[in-house]
């Protein structure tokens, strides 16, 4: 490689490889097309940004239509006591769900799809907290100025609700604050250059009694960027053939100190892809004492770069393989610590049970697990770790580990149980990561159960001749967020013909092409499909539905489910 390196050598240019004669008509036909181009552009932009600027203003005033006076005002009352702490969350909650609040988003997002919008949202600012802006405090993600109370982005995903709080680009805090005090447009139209084109913004300002609250549209400017660029492509089309024929006449004067040097390039270049990066000979002996000749030692020097590349890769490539093969086997160890033999208590006809997970990654966060404490408990666990890859599975392990071993020693409460895990996972748990868990735990003889949920997905119940429906109650925080968290318990019984459906939330949110959700009504309407399905045949109704639902969409998080029948009694022997 040092011996490589040796023959590379920079070399100054003496001399420009075109003429003096085609610089200048370059210089005069790229001059005369920039003229041409920044005129009509300039004259252009103006014209639409105007237009685009009235559009953005009569779509704020009809989204300022849907609204009463008396609603915007109780609106911005609740935001404003909501964020000084007069008011808890339970009343934000109660308006977004509230059918008025719905009536009036649905209207505001379809005017938003209607008028080509990517979002319109309704807030209001607190002046105190938006003129002490620092950088200290936007770092930090304190600083969050913008109450609001309604948007309709584009993204469902990453939609504010009523109560949420927003931030300020810096740029903006002057315009913003002087529309809220006098209560007008801003001077300036705000135009702002994102990663998918221009945005317009208005910010109309509308008094509700003390109250300013602003309606803000934001349109993407796709008839002035689309414009735009056939007119610079046109400019530039007429440019390049004027300049075509002006280099023609040059080309004869270049020929034999361009063309010739050239050709060795690309041919050494030719034998180095082809003869399995063997390093040029020839790059070394060109000297034109121009551009070329940088070309060509560059060239030399990239050739001299890209085989020790290949021989690094290689290396890289052998350890990873070695890497991709231990993940094998990290995948095969665990799906062997999560029971896979069913049935797996033939002898008991009192109930039957299945369960099934299907990692996202090679390894998962996702668990469930189910076992006899003694001859009439049996336990259920399904469980969900944050995050993904070889540190949940890891996290994975210990929680599953905790939980077995704590039931086991005869602790028939799933919320004391749930207490001493969490205090044993909080020990040591630097990477700050939690697990939310469903575990029951039933009496086989009678069919009553105790459970805790921390911070998991609603089960599933169906009674017998019934349909499945989802069992919502108020959850506890989720295990291994913090130290000293006691666990709601609940009490519950199954009768003879009787079903459970637990799940994590990959079912639930597993996502189509479309970035749809899954979502619980169509995960019923697949366990309904056959109510009376054994546990095996439920759970393959499920994930048929969800497989058919996301198509050739990638998954993005573990699946895993979990159906218990319970027989009672009843069941023939």
């Amino acid at each position: 490689m040092e011996e490589n390196n040796k023959r590379y050598k920079k070399t100054a240019i003496r001399f420009g490889l075109a003429p003096k004669v085609v610089i200048g008509m370059i210089i005069i036909v790229v001059c005369v097309s920039a003229a041409s181009i920044f005129v009509g552009y300039k004259t252009y932009w103006d014209s639409i940004t105007r237009n685009y600027n009235t559009v953005a203003y009569q779509t704020a005033a009809a989204a300022a239509g849907y609204f009463t006076d008396d609603e915007m005002c109780s609106y911005a009352d609740l935001v404003r006591r909501y964020k000084a702490g007069e008011t808890d969350e339970s009343e934000i909650l109660e308006v977004r769900s509230s059918d008025r609040y719905k009536e009036i988003w649905q209207y505001v997002d379809k005017l938003r799809v209607s008028m080509g919008a990517n979002d319109i949202y309704i807030s209001c600012s607190d002046l105190d907290e938006l003129m002490s802006y620092s950088e200290e405090k936007a770092a930090n993600k304190d600083w969050n100025p913008v109450l609001y109370i309604m948007d309709s982005y584009y993204d469902p995903s990453k939609q504010f609700l009523l109560g949420d709080r927003g931030t300020v680009s810096p740029d903006y805090i002057d315009t913003i604050y002087e529309c809220a005090t006098s209560c007008q447009p801003p001077k300036e139209m705000i135009i702002t250059n994102y990663q998918f084109g221009h945005i317009l913004t208005a910010l109309a300002p509308v008094r509700y009694g003390d109250t300013v609250v602003f309606f803000s549209v934001e349109i993407p400017m796709l008839t002035l960027e689309s414009d735009i660029s056939q007119y610079v492509v046109t400019v530039l089309i007429v440019s390049g053939i004027i300049m075509a024929i002006l280099l023609t006449t040059a080309l004869i004067f270049v020929v034999n100190t361009m063309i010739r040097p050239i050709v060795t390039v690309a041919s050494e270049a030719g034998k180095f892809v082809d003869n399995n990066a063997e390093i040029s000979d020839r790059l070394g002996k060109i000297k034109t004492r121009d551009e070329i000749q940088l070309l060509s030692q560059s060239l030399l020097r990239m050739e001299i770069d890209i085989k020790a590349y290949i021989d690094n890769i290689t290396k890289i490539t052998a350890e990873k393989e070695r890497i991709s093969a231990e993940l094998n086997v990290a995948t095969q160890i665990q799906a062997d610590m999560l029971p896979s033999i069913f049935p797996p208590f033939p002898d008991r006809n009192e109930f039957d049970i299945y369960a099934t997970m299907n990692p996202a990654k090679e390894v998962g966060g996702d668990f469930y697990d189910f076992f006899l404490i003694d001859d009439d408990h049996i336990a259920l666990v399904m469980a969900d770790v944050s995050g993904k890859g070889v540190p949940a599975a890891l996290f994975m392990v210990i929680a599953k580990t905790l939980i077995k071993n704590r039931a086991q020693l005869g602790e028939l409460s799933p919320s004391k149980i749930l207490a001493t895990t969490n205090e044993q996972l909080c020990e040591g748990n630097e990477a700050e990561l939690f697990v939310t868990v469903w575990l029951a735990i039933i009496e086989i003889s009678t069919g009553k159960g105790l459970a805790a949920n921390a911070g998991h997905e609603h089960p599933v119940v169906r009674r017998k001749d019934g349909m499945f429906e989802l069992v919502e109650y108020r959850h506890s925080p989720a295990v291994a967020t913090m130290e000293g968290i006691r666990f709601r318990e609940h009490e519950f019984e199954l009768h003879p013909g009787d079903s459970l459906f637990v799940y994590t939330d990959g079912v639930a949110e597993a996502t189509d092409s479309n970035n749809e959700l899954f979502g619980t009504d169509r995960m019923l309407k697949a366990l309904n499909k056959d109510p009376n399905a054994e546990p095996k045949d439920m759970l393959k109704n499920v994930k048929s539905a969800v497989d058919e639902f996301v198509g050739e969409a990638p998954q993005f998080d573990d699946i895993t489910m979990l159906g218990f029948s319970y027989y009672g009694a009843e069941k023939d022997i």
